[in-house]
């Protein structure tokens, strides 16, 4: 049985296992990601996690070793289908890395584009807008709006996650994956990736990676407990922190173990 939470579904994963060669690194994951709102993915490391997020968008198949096995939906589209190409699966669904990795030879203004030329678009009035709304929307531009031309890695840490933020959205995806996108970042700095994550809710779906459970408890509005490759409890986040169904998880949610 799906573990569901209410609203729309934007992602749903039906029985999905995944394997890296012989190694079974998912068991049989069936989960609905609700439209719009923020699902948390916790568990100790090793269990599953960062795979399960690489696999909504079909990143995990980079690795030569990996198989999959269920079912990945997003509207009602099987983006494992035949006919369905990765990079346009990777353009519905955009990912934002754990390490902030803006492209160290290219300027603010070219990071956030690159994905758009990619695809093909040149007209520069073009870019530049969709340049300063993607900026605007990851709480960037006013900081950076009288430097464009200025190398990317010119940023700070913090800066250049929200850049990055910036380049995934750029491409006006449906769903953002963020992989403990604040874990190298000062408390300052995690604030404004915290507040971004809730202003971005309102036209997105987010699903994110964290290990901090206060984090997780701020941001997101459900939350999924991975053991072990499986998922243990799946649940509104108020309620997986104050009053969960497992022992396993309120275990993990109070520090007790992992």
């Amino acid at each position: 049985m799906a573990m569901t939470s209410p609203g729309t579904p934007a992602l749903t994963t039906r029985n999905l296992s995944i394997f890296f060669g012989d190694n079974q690194v998912l068991k049989g994951i069936s989960l609905d990601i609700t439209a719009k709102a923020v699902t948390a993915i916790i568990g100790p490391s090793g269990c599953g996690k960062s795979t399960f997020l690489r696999a909504l968008n079909r990143m995990h198949e980079l690795n030569p070793l990996a198989r999959m096995e269920g079912e990945i939906r997003l509207d009602g589209d099987d983006i494992y289908a035949a006919n369905v190409e990765p990079v346009i699966v990777r353009r519905r669904v955009g990912m934002v890395f754990q390490k902030s990795n803006p492209f160290p030879t290219m300027t603010i203004a070219e990071n956030v584009t690159v994905g758009l030329r990619l695809n093909g678009i040149g007209d520069r009035k073009l870019l530049a807008e969709r340049a300063e709304l993607a900026l605007r929307m990851a709480a960037l531009w006013d900081e950076v709006k009288d430097r464009l031309s200025a190398p990317a890695i010119s940023l700070s840490g913090g800066q250049q996650q929200r850049l990055c933020i910036a380049r995934a959205l750029a491409v006006q995806p449906e769903v953002l994956l963020m992989d403990e996108p604040a874990s190298a970042l000062d408390p300052l700095a995690t604030q404004k990736i915290e507040d971004l994550i809730g202003e971005l809710k309102k036209d997105y779906t987010i699903v994110i990676v964290t290990h901090n459970m206060q984090q997780a408890a701020r941001v997101s509005d459900f939350t999924a407990f991975f053991y072990l490759g499986e998922l243990v409890e799946f649940d509104a986040t108020a309620k997986i922190f104050t009053n969960p169904a497992k022992r396993q998880t309120e275990d993990y949610v109070t520090g007790r173990f992992g």
